[in-house]
């Protein structure tokens, strides 16, 4: 197949997870993402993937209930590890070789995160999940993932939400929200669109990394993506954006 991005990083939320169920996994969204990951793995696309673990627990929340940020982040990057985990095991029961790599020491559950290991796990054709964020606190797992692109040399940062793509409000609550097609990252940030934190949206852009935020819960999205359909929004440096910002 002719692909338009051949390593792709997809970046997926905790809370996706959790489907129609207030909290956990959903065992039938851990069913149609590793279909949906097998697609574009059968396509040939050297897949990374990072998964955040707000469905388990979030460090943001842990002030409220009284445990200093440092320690709720931590938290949620053992969350982020269990649902690698789960994505792993889903995946796998395809016939799909994987490899987890964590940020934080737990060798008797997946390898330390080394960069060159991780782009040879790529080059043989493994899926490649990386847990526990960067392993720093007051890093959000968007961060991580806009990381992990760089370091793995991505073509495209690809984020699955349950939206189609970047809008100007909010389009589950307000119906005449207009969704753009093109963005630039500057234009992400000036108008604090929360697509993705601050942080990720600037490292993408220092690196020239294109992003695109596209709808994860319809079926062969993301296999559309890589062959080079307009598939959700495109964030790049921003030579064509279809609505004056």
């Amino acid at each position: 197949m002719n692909l338009k991005y051949k390593r792709v990083l997809l970046k997926l939320s905790g809370e996706s997870l959790m489907g129609q169920q207030g909290f956990g996994i959903d065992n039938n969204v851990l069913e149609f993402f590793s279909e949906e990951i097998q697609k574009a793995y059968k396509a040939g696309v050297e897949l990374g993937i990072v998964i955040g673990g707000g469905n388990i627990y979030r460090g943001l929340s842990a002030t409220s209930q009284g445990i200093d940020r440092a320690t709720g982040d931590q938290m949620g990057m053992l969350a982020t590890v269990i649902n690698a985990l789960a994505l792993q095991n889903a995946i796998e029961k395809r016939g799909i070789y994987t490899r987890l790599m964590s940020a934080i020491n737990m060798e008797a559950i997946a390898e330390p995160y080394i960069r060159r290991r991780a782009i040879r796990h790529l080059e043989k054709k493994r899926v490649v999940i990386f847990g526990a964020g960067t392993g720093h606190p007051y890093f959000s797992t968007d961060t991580a993932a806009s990381l992990r692109a760089v370091e793995i040399n991505a073509d495209v940062i690809v984020k699955g939400t349950r939206v189609d793509g970047v809008f100007d409000s909010d389009p589950e609550k307000n119906p005449n929200a207009f969704r753009f097609e093109n963005i630039s990252y500057l234009d992400v940030l000036k108008k604090n669109l929360r697509i993705m934190d601050l942080t990720a949206v600037s490292l993408c852009q220092e690196n020239n990394l294109p992003m695109i935020v596209f709808n994860m819960d319809v079926r062969d999205n993301l296999l559309k993506l890589v062959m080079g359909e307009e598939i959700g929004t495109l964030i790049n440096s921003g030579e064509k954006i279809t609505k004056e910002v």
